[in-house]
């Protein structure tokens, strides 16, 4: 009741696509100034919504994006240019300002999405879900979306040890090159949405 081939087949797609690695330091500059107590229970949080984003759109992905009148495309283009967003507030520093981050759950949005729960995550499982045909592709299928996100969660919990060891010094050098990874992958999901688009034309 298990197909190995399918399983990891989607799980090292959603790994290269949510990137555990990658999410730290954006992480960590995203939750910087809050209590570690905070920090541990953002880091469930944003699993958390990413997980019921994902769960909702592998259910209901296809009704949701028809009844909206939303191509896959369009997704991926809204999702590039919020974190575009994100990251330009990174990169200047508004994220230091108190009043900027302390009162914003950020576990919610841009961690748990569209960081987490991205377009190309939305699509890989609509597509992984849709495919599946049989009971046993259906449960790998899932069992692979669990997996990723005990992944993420591990990832992150334990992401905060590192602020130990780098200081505020170090979180604000982290938040920088946030910044930088975090537009570049914006700039390229809008690349790709665009791209589709033009094909799709």
């Amino acid at each position: 009741m298990f197909d190995v081939a399918v399983f990891g087949s989607l799980f090292l797609t959603l790994f290269v696509i949510m990137d555990p690695p990658g999410i730290t330091p954006i992480f960590l500059a995203l939750t910087s100034g809050r209590p570690a107590k905070v920090q541990k229970r953002m880091a469930f949080q944003a699993v958390c919504v990413a997980g019921g984003v994902i769960t909702v759109f592998g259910l209901l992905g296809h009704q949701i994006l028809n009844y909206l009148h939303v191509s896959v495309p369009a997704l991926m283009i809204a999702g590039g240019l919020l974190l575009l967003l994100i990251a330009l507030d990174l990169l200047t520093g508004k994220t230091d300002e108190p009043k900027q981050t302390k009162d914003v759950n950020v576990a919610l949005v841009p961690l748990g999405m569209p960081l987490l729960a991205g377009p190309g995550a939305i699509v890989s499982v609509i597509l992984a879900v849709q495919k599946a045909d049989s009971a046993t592709t259906q449960v790998s299928v899932w069992a692979a979306i669990l997996a990723i996100h005990v992944v993420l969660w591990v990832v992150m919990r334990y992401s905060l040890l590192i602020i130990r060891v780098i200081k505020d010094g170090g979180v604000v050098l982290v938040t920088r090159l946030a910044g930088m990874m975090l537009s570049a992958i914006a700039v390229q999901q809008i690349i790709n949405g665009v791209t589709q688009v033009i094909q799709g034309a």
